[in-house]
């Protein structure tokens, strides 16, 4: 999904867990990066070098250099079968924003607290070259700022 806010995307969270039973929310930032990395080390999922038709950036290549999101499954997945995890839109994340990870809990829970003045957007989008399509690049934004480039995707929990 995109042209959403942080708090759009929690408040369609909260509605498809209503609806399904089942516990929907957006996926922690540790969640995100490990999932996008698809057990890589690497810059990108594929690798240390951006490649033409990997994932749909500013100056990403063909197939898709259109502007605007690519249509979902455009790109290859990665290994853990997710697809355009790099560019198309940037993914709002459930954590609160940190300028470094000093801090951060260890066992992959969102870092939240009360008084959270930004939210934590991750993967890229199509408005950006190459280079902020990097696995770890991370940004900061108002949660009710709502942008042609923002969406999100949701994760659930199995227990």
């Amino acid at each position: 999904m995109r042209d959403v806010s942080w708090d759009d995307a929690q408040q369609y969270v909260a509605w498809l867990s209503k609806t399904t039973g089942k516990s929907y929310r957006l996926p922690t930032e540790a969640e995100w990066e490990y999932a996008a990395r698809g057990g890589s080390a690497s810059t990108y999922w594929w690798g240390d070098q951006m490649r033409k038709g990997n994932a749909n950036c500013k100056d990403c290549g063909d197939p898709w250099s259109q502007d605007g999101p690519a249509p979902v499954g455009s790109f290859a997945a990665n290994p853990y079968g997710l697809h355009d995890v790099n560019g198309s839109v940037w993914e709002w994340v459930a954590d609160c924003w940190h300028s470094s990870y000093k801090g951060a809990p260890a066992d992959g829970r969102a870092w939240n607290e009360s008084a959270c003045g930004a939210r934590v957007i991750r993967g890229g989008s199509w408005r950006e070259g190459a280079s902020y399509m990097v696995s770890s690049t991370r940004f900061k934004y108002s949660p009710s700022v709502r942008q042609s480039q923002n969406g999100f995707r949701v994760a659930r929990d199995m227990k």
